[in-house]
């Protein structure tokens, strides 16, 4: 037995939220992906939640995955690294060789690094587009009524397969509408791969569909 600490508590208590709402929706468990958000968190923080059993984590930064993961990959080999956060096209080639899934495809110059560097490396993350559901400003992501042309391009031009969607809705307005939305585009496309979702509305997502949840603080606290 792991000597039980709070963070792997915690932990239980967010996977059996997800299996209930996962009941209460008419939806297979099994569909749902939990991402444990380790943004930010050291490794040791994060290693009672791999001894735990949990393998697929979300990270904000390249630089800082790199260095915390390096050597808790050694250790847990099968672990997925999902990057959550924006990419900066520079940092392309690093995200590829890294993550196995990039959930922020969100503008051409992007697609056109990541078509270049997954040709070098012979190895492609999975890709999902960002959607500015919300069409907020200062927020990343395809506005949603570009979001069809895009996901075309990506493929047409850039010769790069997508796999589905994701979205931040704004922190201020109810969460649902814009997981509703990002289902129709999802679905009007093809795409099978939903995420979104967080530590405070991931009931209403997996409502509306989430295959994918990216939950940090419920898990992990909040930082210090």
């Amino acid at each position: 037995m792991h000597h039980f600490d709070v963070t792997t508590g915690r932990l239980e208590a967010v996977r059996a939220a997800i299996v209930r709402a996962a009941r209460d929706f008419r939806r297979d468990p099994q569909t749902i992906t939990l991402i444990a958000v380790s943004k930010t968190f050291p490794a040791e923080t994060i290693e009672p939640v791999l001894a735990h059993g949990q393998r697929v984590f979300g990270e904000n930064y390249v630089q800082e995955a790199k260095a915390k993961w390096s050597v808790l990959r050694e250790r847990y080999p099968d672990v997925e690294l999902h990057l959550i956060g924006p990419l900066q096209s520079n940092k392309a080639r690093e995200a590829v060789l890294l993550f196995d899934a990039v959930h922020s495809l969100d503008r051409p110059s992007l697609a056109q690094a990541l078509a270049k560097e997954i040709a070098k490396a012979g190895r492609a993350p999975r890709l999902l587009v960002q959607v500015n559901t919300g069409e907020e400003s200062q927020k990343s992501g395809v506005q949603p009524m570009d979001a069809d042309a895009f996901l075309a391009r990506c493929r047409s031009e850039w010769g790069l397969t997508v796999e589905g969607l994701m979205c931040i809705p704004p922190p201020d307005e109810p969460p649902s509408p814009h997981f509703a939305l990002l289902n129709k585009i999802a679905a009007r496309n093809g795409l099978k791969t939903l995420s979104m979702g967080m530590s405070a509305d991931f009931e209403a997502a997996i409502q509306l569909g989430a295959t994918h949840v990216r939950i940090g603080s419920a898990i992990f606290g909040t930082r210090g």
